[in-house]
């Protein structure tokens, strides 16, 4: 199945596109859902229907679904305090009751993780349009399985717990009770959970597809998006050039604005597959207004990966040379930290943690340098983990 994960600056038209792209691939006889974590229903007021917590039909071939993120916090919860009973009656503490909780932070952005894990592994539909948050807080959202199995295993890590019968005598004799059984089978769920959406997300059917309005700002945000999305290892499909204004026109201002928008085309065009969507003088509304919009259709092939090789110059240089692309990449915001067997890689105000590949892990830093979009980072065998040759 694919899947297109639309995202781009705030006040873009992003739900717009969004909308306008399940409905051309609808219309085309494929089977098509469209997620978005809105709380607010703007992407039933760009198709003119209501969307709710459960999917539901707004058309041939056409599937709206916009998950209830209260709904499942609530339940996570309840769920959670029946698991550990005996802790918090320990404790003296008061239960939540369902009625009385409402969602934190996030609540909604893991409910929509949760719905493209479910629909992705389901047969029912052949494509996958997910609307995302803003760019900054849709690349948040799209590092949140990785970065929380990673959490997971460095503080239940699986090697560490105890064989069941062994864990009254192994409490006794250090003095303090160990970690209960199923805070590792809560954990071990948690991981099998967030991978299936880490899956999803890394599936080389999974491309992004930016929309910017043109212009200074629009350029900075798709300088940005290009870098954090190359440095999660995700393809752009394409970019959406939203609301361009015709070049001819007699009035002044519209003209000099129109000027500035096709400077910011030009630019994006070295770089990207840009479609332009003209301004229509209002917002669309409903599907014949998306229908007119000339979004980018769906291919059926598989984009080709981004790919972070390794290349081998241990003949020559004695040394090992990984290239990460980070298109975009300014020198200043470009930080790197080598801790263990992971390397700390930090664009601007973007972020990730990557291990190091098993050669690499055997190897010292020995440079690194930014070239041409390419992040090319030197690695030198250590002479006490590398293996000798005769």
């Amino acid at each position: 199945m694919r899947t297109i994960l639309i995202t781009g600056p705030g006040g873009s038209g992003r739900t717009t596109v969004a909308a306008a792209t399940a409905l051309k691939a609808a219309r085309n006889g494929t089977r098509t859902l469209v997620l978005s974590a809105d709380r607010t229903d703007t992407l039933g007021a760009a198709l003119g229907v209501r969307t709710g917590p459960a999917p539901a039909a707004a058309g041939d071939n056409l599937t709206t679904w916009r998950p209830d993120a209260t709904e499942r916090f609530r339940a996570d919860l309840t769920a959670f305090q029946d698991r550990a009973t005996t802790a918090l009656d320990l404790l003296g503490a008061n239960r939540l009751d369902a009625e009385e909780v409402t969602p934190l932070p996030g609540a909604e952005e893991l409910a929509l993780l949760r719905a493209l894990r479910d629909a992705a592994t389901s047969d029912t539909y052949d494509l996958l349009v997910v609307d995302l948050p803003p760019t900054p807080q849709a690349l948040a959202l799209l590092s949140l399985p990785e970065e929380l199995r990673r959490y997971l295993r460095r503080l239940l890590p699986a090697e560490r717990q105890a064989a069941r019968a062994l864990r009254p005598v192994l409490g006794r004799l250090a003095g303090v009770p160990m970690p209960a059984q199923w805070l590792y089978e809560t954990a071990a769920r948690w991981d099998l959970e967030l991978a299936a959406v880490e899956a999803v997300v890394e599936d080389r059917a999974t491309t992004v597809r930016l929309v910017a309005e043109p212009g200074p700002a629009g350029t900075d945000a798709v300088r940005a998006a290009g870098t954090a999305l190359a440095l999660r290892g995700l393809s752009v499909d394409a970019l959406v050039a939203s609301r361009v204004l015709p070049g001819a026109t007699n009035d002044t201002w519209l003209a000099a604005l129109a000027a500035q928008q096709r400077k910011a085309l030009d630019e994006w065009q070295e770089t990207y597959d840009v479609h332009e969507v003209p301004h229509r003088g209002h917002d669309p509304r409903g599907t014949h207004d998306l229908a007119a919009l000339p979004v980018p259709g769906v291919v059926n092939e598989t984009p080709p990966p981004v790919e972070w090789p390794l290349e081998d110059r241990l003949a020559d240089e004695s040394v090992l040379v990984w290239h990460i692309p980070l298109p975009g990449a300014i020198r200043e915001e470009l930080d790197l930290i080598r801790r263990g067997d992971e390397l700390v890689v930090t664009v601007g105000q973007f972020r990730r943690i990557v291990p190091l590949p098993s050669a690499l892990r055997r190897c010292t830093v020995d440079g690194a340098a930014l070239r041409e979009g390419e992040l090319r980072i030197r690695f030198a065998p250590d002479p006490g983990l590398w293996p000798r040759t005769r």
